[in-house]
């Protein structure tokens, strides 16, 4: 525990990095930037749109909303600081219902920053050390909607229509950061995340919430170099911590970047198998060749002990001038953890360049069979990692790709699996995802048949303007 007197010098340290931090954004060039201009320009009013036009027919099991955030500075910063990552969160929502699509809406999330710039009063709750942009995954837990993200904030707890909004760190249980990625285990009802703070660079947490929406765990693991971990994964004996050679970089803070995070070949590169109930000492590292992780499609333990672990992989992840993402990205992966050995085997699936994986989350922590994913761009097009065409439908049993193309000028983003039903088969269901008309400058909400994947679209609404790429969404269905 630190003493009164550190923690005042470091606080006084810390005011001081981040005047200086300040002071050199400002002296940073102007320019056109990647991730603010062309399809990333960001949307510049919060709408409500009413009997939205709908072409083809919309599944009967769907009755819900369709949920998906990213960023959408509200006062754009176009120096070279800016970092995709760090843009004011805005949420965007579609209703379905009964065959038809009754509204969307928009709304920034209203951090301090967002409030002044709107004129509106900021969203009420307590702030986590000042942070309160959130941006990043907006999810259900436990019958409640919440806007989240990593390393900093406390989530936002959002009513239907968006417009009423709560920092809420689940009712006072969550002491430290959240993360974008917590992930439900079907059999238990809990949500697993491992979560990072962005000021504290040697503690990284295994946060538990329970089926009721407080947190049951808080577990801090010790760590070196403040890594950035975006995602985790969970199986039936471990939550899976990922280790990986991007961490918390002072030069970039120092020199007025807004995402101080840069590729570090000094760190060592480990997954860690975290026994759900243990401690820090019980964890099983074991070193993986250097590479960088932002999401898992799933993870589940095998007949002989091992854990098997499939990941979209880069080679390497801002290890050039800040800025990105960037470096090559390998496809997607088949990672099997040797709990004996301490090892971690590497075997490509589909080499070609992808990202967003998702299954079919009844599946999560358990043997399953597809995963989806969304193409990016080839090597050396990759500038605003959205650019894309098509998504993947892998067949992890057969090893086969089926492919879904929207052709020329249609970006799709992260499409997320719907079962039909309750008790669907694993791919007996619907994709679900925003689709960019970049030439037109509108956008569709797509739903795919899984099982008629390469083929039209079941249905499609159309909405009449551009939505920025954005990260993570989720379909919630009505109560």
């Amino acid at each position: 525990m630190a003493s009164v007197i550190e923690t005042a010098i470091r606080s006084v340290v810390t005011k001081g990095i981040y005047g200086v931090a300040a002071f050199n954004r400002w002296r940073l060039p102007e320019a056109p930037h990647p991730f603010l201009t062309g399809i990333h320009r960001p949307m510049r009013e919060e709408l409500t749109l009413h009997d939205l036009p709908v072409t083809g027919t919309i599944p009967a099991g769907l009755q819900g909303r369709y949920l998906r955030i990213g960023p959408n500075p509200a006062e754009p910063d176009a120096s070279a600081g800016y970092h995709w990552f760090v843009g004011d969160g805005m949420v965007h929502g579609v209703a379905l219902k009964d065959g038809a699509a009754p509204w969307y809406r928009n709304r920034w999330i209203r951090s301090n920053q967002v409030a002044e710039a709107l004129g509106k009063a900021p969203a009420p709750g307590p702030r986590h050390n000042g942070f309160d942009t959130v941006n990043t995954n907006v999810v259900r837990i436990a019958g409640r909607d919440w806007a989240i993200v990593e390393a900093g904030s406390y989530p936002v707890e959002l009513d239907e229509t968006f417009d009423t909004q709560v920092f809420n760190p689940f009712d006072g249980t969550l002491q430290g950061s959240f993360t974008a990625h917590p992930h439900l285990d079907p059999l238990t009802g809990e949500h697993h995340a491992v979560t990072y703070e962005g000021a504290d660079p040697n503690v990284v947490r295994h946060v538990v919430i329970g089926p009721d929406g407080r947190v049951t765990r808080e577990l801090p693991i010790p760590v070196q170099h403040g890594p950035s971990i975006h995602d985790c994964a969970i199986t039936a004996r471990y939550a899976i911590v990922l280790d990986l050679p991007v961490t918390f970089s002072m030069r970039a803070l120092i020199g007025g970047h807004r995402f101080p995070y840069a590729w570090n070949p000094d760190h060592r590169a480990r997954v860690g198998l975290l026994p759900r109930n243990g401690g820090a000492d019980d964890i099983i590292w074991c070193d993986v060749e250097p590479c960088y992780v932002f999401h898992v499609a799933n993870a589940y333990d095998d007949a002989d002990g091992k854990v098997v672990m499939d990941v979209c992989a880069h080679e390497t992840m801002f290890a050039g001038e800040p800025g990105g993402p960037n470096g090559r990205n390998l496809g997607l992966e088949r990672w099997t953890i040797d709990p004996i050995a301490k090892s971690v085997s590497r075997r490509t699936f589909d080499p070609a360049p992808q990202e967003f994986p998702r299954p079919d989350e009844r599946r999560f922590g358990q043997p399953y069979r597809y995963a989806y994913t969304l193409a990016l761009p080839d090597e050396g097009d990759d500038a605003q990692f959205i650019g894309a065409t098509m998504l993947y439908k892998h067949d992890l049993e057969t090893g086969t790709r089926a492919v879904h193309d929207f052709g020329a000028g249609r970006y799709p983003g992260e499409f997320v699996f719907v079962p039909a039903q309750a008790d669907a088969a694993e791919d007996e269901g619907w994709l679900v995802g925003l689709v960019v008309d970049l030439p037109g400058e509108t956008t569709d909400l797509a739903i795919l048949n899984a099982r008629d994947f390469a083929g039209p679209p079941v249905a499609s609404v159309r909405l009449p303007h551009r939505v920025p790429p954005g990260f993570h969404g989720n379909w919630i269905a009505d109560l």
